[in-house]
């Protein structure tokens, strides 16, 4: 699904196409490497809300 989604945004035009994925996981970060993705940046996702989970 990715393969064929990404395929068709560069299709229809797309300059780029960007994928969030969990950096935790070689086996789909192998996958979208063989399809061309290539890591930017990270990110962390802070929540101060009071419910003392970090994301």
């Amino acid at each position: 699904m990715t393969a064929a989604v990404s395929e068709a945004a560069r299709k229809a035009g797309a300059d780029e196409v960007v994928l969030f994925t969990d950096v935790a996981n070689p086996t789909s970060n192998a996958l979208y490497r063989r399809l061309g993705y290539r890591p930017m940046a990270e990110f962390v996702s802070l929540d101060f809300g009071g419910g003392g989970d970090i994301a």
